[in-house]
């Protein structure tokens, strides 16, 4: 079975203000729109999509109808520091202030207006420490 895409959806209690916020601060644009469902996909890169979902729509089973919680969406960037800025200049959530980390990233988590953490990276050289990790060709 060859799989022809992948992309999160997240349960949320309001479709509208939660697809407004992935268009105004991470560039997607609307690909469908309900009142119930949106499909996002990035304004810089067609292959990377996100979909919003009422989470007690009745396409979802009932013992589903849940708020997304306890996810993280990676988005890595060419540059954090300037989405950083925004962020701050937006008064948005952050969480975990821009930094250099070892195992090599450069990153910090926002929120988005449902509390799903955003961690915003972009890969730097990782320590020697950490370097032992990666598989071959990894970096």
């Amino acid at each position: 079975m060859k799989i022809t895409s992948y992309y999160p959806v997240i349960q949320t209690a309001n479709v509208s203000e939660t697809a407004n916020f992935y268009q105004q601060y991470l560039r997607f644009k609307p690909v469908f729109t309900a009142d119930w469902y949106v499909h996002l996909q990035s304004t810089l890169d067609e292959q990377v999509n996100l979909a919003i979902l009422q989470f007690d729509h009745e396409t979802i089973p009932p013992e589903a109808q849940k708020l997304t919680q306890g996810l993280i969406l990676n988005f890595e960037v060419e540059d954090p520091d300037a989405l950083y800025a925004e962020f701050q200049a937006a008064n948005l959530p952050i969480v975990k202030p821009l930094c250099d980390e070892d195992f090599g990233q450069r990153h910090f988590i926002a929120k988005d207006p449902g509390g799903i953490l955003l961690d915003i990276i972009k890969p730097i050289q990782p320590s020697a420490e950490f370097l032992k990790n990666y598989a071959e060709g990894a970096i």
